[in-house]
């Protein structure tokens, strides 16, 4: 664990126990019903772009800073893995499991610019309990688990500067579940989050301008100081038991 978490703080990563070559060797014969199993494996700094890991078994794994750009992870088992700082240019994590993984501060993009057709994918993932922190503008998260997921920039990610925050500007999370999430602080501008379900969630002071809650259930979640400008929130469910909405922003300007 001291490992990891001097890993996470930025302190140089150990070499990986296993070469790209030789990973993109086994992975030819794997199958998804006969997955390649890379459990537990130091996989840091490696280039793994464009590689299918045909549902490959990564739980555990570290992943520190290696290049996923165009890679394949769809189904792939990555619980409690470590892909912080990764670059994920266009990587598909589709149903994949990323229960209690860390995903902080990685290369969505190769511009500034935050092209759409660049943006990863993590349709139907299983993200709860995982620490998420950093840009992930457009990212598709349609149908994902991120109950009792963290993306604020306090406490369990590590980043406690509040200048910093989680971007996810335009991001699709339609029937998304964030029950109990922490998206303090998180930027959701214009995103769309269609009928999910976020009951019990924490967005104090998070960026809500323009986001679509068309439907969403927002039972018990914490809106204290979120600015609300131009959301909607049709249809939304519990609107009348969501703590901080008096203290929310804007609220003028939302939909309701």
């Amino acid at each position: 664990m001291a490992a990891i978490l001097a890993i996470s703080a930025g302190q140089p990563a150990v070499s990986a126990d296993i070469s790209a070559r030789e990973i993109a060797s086994r992975l030819v014969d794997a199958r998804t019903d006969s997955p390649l199993d890379l459990t537990g494996r130091d996989l840091a700094r490696l280039d793994l772009s464009g590689l299918d890991f045909k549902a490959a078994r990564l739980t555990g794994a570290n992943l520190f800073g290696a290049d996923l750009s165009g890679a394949n992870l769809r189904g792939a088992n990555l619980a409690g893995a470590l892909l912080d700082r990764i670059t994920m240019v266009s990587t598909r994590f589709d149903d994949a499991d990323l229960t209690g993984a860390s995903l902080l501060r990685p290369s969505g993009f190769s511009t500034l610019a935050s092209n759409a057709d660049e943006a990863s994918t993590f349709a139907g993932a299983r993200l709860s309990r995982a620490k998420i922190f950093g840009r992930f503008h457009r990212v598709d998260l349609t149908r994902a688990d991120l109950t009792d997921a963290t993306l604020a920039p306090f406490g369990k990610t590590g980043f406690i500067e509040h200048i910093w925050r989680t971007e996810f500007l335009g991001a699709k999370l339609d029937g998304a579940t964030l029950v109990r999430a922490d998206l303090g602080y998180v930027l959701l501008s214009y995103a769309s989050l269609k009928g999910a379900n976020l009951s019990g969630a924490s967005l104090a002071k998070a960026d809500l301008t323009g986001a679509d809650f068309t439907g969403a259930n927002l039972t018990g979640a914490d809106l204290t100081e979120a600015d609300v400008g131009g959301a909607v929130f049709t249809g939304a469910i519990g609107l009348d038991t969501v703590k901080g909405w008096d203290k929310t922003l804007n609220t003028a300007g939302a939909i309701r």
